[in-house]
């Protein structure tokens, strides 16, 4: 079983930056594609990034230049920094993980297996 808990969320100023974490615990981290995902109020939820063990990456266009992912596969963590903070990034973040089926990444939530509680990132105006 996957178990993923994200951490890192506040609330921050417009132009400021924070960092999300996420552990996971399981088997065969390296098995997995992670992901970011974010669901402001009254939103769907909305793909954000995500990575491969190898190191290939996808980023939704609305984030590109201002976000970055990182896993650390020694300690079975991904990161997102998250930069340049604009108000509408304003939402919860969820970790995602996903088992490695075929050659390409997915930006869809219903590809990915297992998910985290989510965390919550404001930012002011």
């Amino acid at each position: 079983q996957v178990q993923l808990v994200e951490s890192g969320g506040g609330l921050v100023q417009a132009g400021g930056s924070l960092r999300l974490s996420c552990a996971y615990s399981g088997r065969a981290f390296s098995n997995y594609d992670m992901g970011w995902f974010r669901q402001a109020p009254g939103k769907e939820r909305e793909f954000v990034v995500t990575m491969r063990w190898s190191g290939k990456t996808l980023y939704a266009d609305s984030v590109k230049g201002r976000f970055a992912i990182s896993r650390d596969n020694a300690k079975n963590t991904v990161y997102l920094q998250m930069n340049s903070l604009k108000p509408e990034d304003t939402a919860v973040y969820y970790c995602a993980a996903r088992l490695v089926v075929s050659i390409s990444i997915s930006s869809r939530p219903g590809d990915y297996d297992y998910w985290g509680k989510g965390t919550q990132v404001t930012v002011s105006s």
